[in-house]
């Protein structure tokens, strides 16, 4: 069945199989918010008058049992349905009759699959929210307990100066803080209503979007009728963003894991049976887990310049490249949640190296150490450099690893500033909410 079908009329099966493509299947996640979005516009079509109160009533008691079969999991879209827009208004319609038949009064799929989506996106993001702020609990709990615990710390991948391992972790906690700003900039734009907008010219109907936006409990509307339209891709584009940036975040913490699991690195290991072994070499135990949360994580950040290539140059009003949309996005949403409750589990069973600079290899990681205690002798900075460099030449420099390091500025070893950053997270994770 097709909501825009006439007598006498028809449409190639390859022409429908093509322009359907895998439609349907993403359609099942948006078949909740259809229905709560019907609820809303009928509620409102009742309220002006556009329907009787007694007709939307039992369409609103229609949907409601509608809503009930898809939470149980027992809805599903016919094969002769074009889209979930026409599944339901066609179970309705055989369900409580010709009421069913006036609940599109006043809009159009254009803006119905528009408010399906927003609403979708809204939901995706309250849910990947709570994934990354259980992520970031855990980093800042594990900074906490391995503060004291020093690693080295590297640039261009050599040996630079001490870290620790909550110095390490603190930094993808606070990495999380800024990706939980672009979460919640997607989200204010998510969070608008773009129902009563129609085809993209509004409606000779007296609407109200008001209503609408109270009942589905957006923040505000899309009010112009033809930006409603042009708002999708772009909205769809600025929660990738914000999904890319998280995925950056994941990504280079799972390159630091496999490295650190190395056993040239050894700084932290993991259970057997989070690992993966060899179809030959018995001593292995793979990150396997690391580097598939890398490689999707890498494919995530890929998706706003995918949608970009989809979107971009398109005049304003509809179009049905639009549709794509969903099959970018929605396999990213999903991804990038699976990848968040992974690097949950995988640091939850980390086990630290608690001795690692024991290691003689790691002498000149205090070279800057030996430096500033010069200094702090009254050596000029210059001249202390060059003396420690003239050490290391010669074979002569040497630091006792086991003294207690004086580093106690904002965001140091001895001053990490987790609480700093609880606080920052905190702050901007309480905006994201309905």
């Amino acid at each position: 069945m097709k909501l825009w079908k006439k007598d006498n009329t028809s449409t190639s099966e390859l022409i429908e199989t093509f322009t359907v493509g895998n439609d349907r299947n993403f359609d099942l996640l948006l078949a909740k918010f259809d229905v709560e979005g019907s609820i809303a516009h009928v509620t409102m079509l009742g309220e002006q008058g556009l329907m009787s109160k007694a007709d939307a009533n039992k369409a609103i008691e229609g949907l409601k049992k509608i809503h009930a079969l898809i939470l149980s999991g027992a809805f599903s879209i016919a094969e002769n349905m074009e889209d979930v827009h026409s599944q339901i208004e066609w179970m309705l319609t055989n369900d409580i009759g010709e009421a069913g038949k006036m609940i599109h009064t006043g809009r159009s799929r254009n803006d119905q699959v528009a408010v399906d989506i927003k609403l979708y996106l809204r939901a995706a993001i309250l849910e990947i929210k709570e994934e990354v702020i259980k992520l970031f609990n855990l980093l800042i709990e594990k900074s906490n307990q391995h503060k004291d615990v020093l690693i080295p710390g590297y640039t261009h991948l050599q040996i630079a100066m001490p870290s620790s391992i909550g110095l390490w972790l603190g930094a993808y906690a606070e990495s999380l803080v800024d990706d939980m700003e672009f979460l919640s900039a997607a989200f204010h734009v998510s969070n608008k209503n773009p129902l009563g907008s129609g085809a993209g010219y509004g409606s000779s109907f007296p609407l109200n979007r008001k209503r609408t936006t109270e009942l589905l409990k957006f923040q505000s509307l899309n009010y112009n009728a033809v930006y409603a339209q042009m708002s999708r891709g772009k909205t769809e584009k600025l929660v990738a963003t914000a999904l890319a940036s998280i995925a950056s975040t994941l990504s280079k913490l799972a390159m630091d894991n496999c490295l650190y699991v190395n056993q040239n690195f050894g700084f932290i290991s993991f259970p057997e049976e989070l690992t993966t072994g060899s179809s030959i070499m018995p001593h292995k135990k793979n990150p396997d887990v690391f580097e598939l949360i890398r490689g999707k994580c890498n494919r995530i950040q890929a998706t706003p310049n995918e949608l970009s290539m989809l979107t971009n140059n398109l005049p304003s009003g509809y179009h049905r490249d639009m549709q794509l949309t969903k099959e970018i996005i929605f396999p990213a949403i999903e991804m990038l949640k699976s990848c968040l409750q992974m690097m949950h589990l995988m640091l939850s069973e980390m086990r630290v190296n608690n001795d690692i600079l024991k290691d003689k290899k790691y002498t000149y990681l205090f070279s800057v150490e030996k430096v500033n205690e010069l200094v702090n002798k009254g050596i000029p900075f210059r001249d202390a450099y060059i003396q420690v460099g003239n050490m290391i030449n010669e074979g002569s420099f040497s630091f006792d690893a086991n003294q207690a390091l004086k580093h106690t500025h904002e965001g140091s070893i001895g001053n990490l500033c987790n609480d700093e950053i609880v606080n920052q997270m905190k702050k901007i994770a309480g905006a994201i909410a309905i």
